[in-house]
């Protein structure tokens, strides 16, 4: 009874056998939130500020391979499935200016008005979406699709698109557009293993990406929404509108 009375006075909620109070493990519960919730801000950052410091490496230096690169080579190692690689980059003054305006007019046509997000496409999509009932559709510029095949990888997630939006605008401010427009053209998938104009080029039509025509570029261009499963030569419709496009963007 004595002991109670201490206990008691003192206001202290534990039991006589020294077991933790309930008030007690909830406190520690709730550091250890706090702990675990700081970690992954901390992680966040990091990744962020590795992402940045590549970026400026970016600005001289091709990569030698890409998170996308290695997502598929991975699969092909889960999956038990052939993989050859085949990734050439090259100056943007040896890929051809008919390949440089047909990825613009077909991937982003606002390319040169925007800082790495289109703020009009993105209003259209998600419209077309609200409408629709679905979300997560496309939408995508040139410097948001080069920043997933670079840092994140091709499943689709809300998570992937905040990453692309956040990195964005720093992609242009570091990059600037013709070093963007560069990257992508070589980082970007063409088909099975295929990375690049220059591989593309070579594996559709076996010439190199500096003597690509109009039509074979609008053919080449109209793939890239889904590379590992159109093929150049069944796109006619798809093309003659990117070639359509050419022709009312001046080019």
């Amino acid at each position: 009874m004595a002991k109670a009375r201490v206990l008691a006075k003192t206001g202290k909620r534990t039991s006589v056998s020294g077991t933790v109070s309930r008030p007690a493990r909830h406190g520690r519960f709730g550091r250890l939130i706090r702990g675990v919730l700081l970690a992954l801000i901390v992680a966040v950052l990091a990744g962020y500020l590795f992402c940045c410091l590549a970026l400026v490496m970016l600005r001289w230096v091709d990569p030698w391979t890409t998170s996308v690169q290695m997502e598929r080579r991975v699969q092909a190692i889960v999956h038990h499935t052939p993989y050859r690689k085949r990734y050439q980059p090259v100056p943007l003054s040896r890929i051809s200016i008919n390949l440089q305006h047909a990825t613009i007019a077909a991937e982003d046509g606002r390319f040169y008005q925007h800082h790495g997000i289109d703020w009009q496409a993105v209003d259209k999509v998600v419209q077309e979406d609200l409408e629709e009932g679905r979300v997560g559709r496309g939408g995508s510029t040139i410097t948001q699709q080069l920043v997933k095949n670079l840092f994140a990888t091709t499943a689709r997630s809300w998570l992937r698109k905040g990453f692309e939006f956040t990195l964005a605008p720093v992609a242009e401010i570091i990059l600037g557009k013709q070093r963007i427009l560069d990257l992508y053209l070589n980082v970007i998938e063409w088909g099975p293993g295929i990375y690049g104009a220059e591989a593309a080029a070579e594996n559709y039509y076996h010439t190199s990406a500096a003597r690509l025509t109009r039509e074979q570029s609008a053919h080449l261009a109209a793939i890239i929404p889904n590379p590992r499963h159109r093929k150049p030569g069944r796109m006619n419709d798809y093309s003659d509108e990117i070639l359509l496009r050419m022709r009312e963007m001046g080019w």
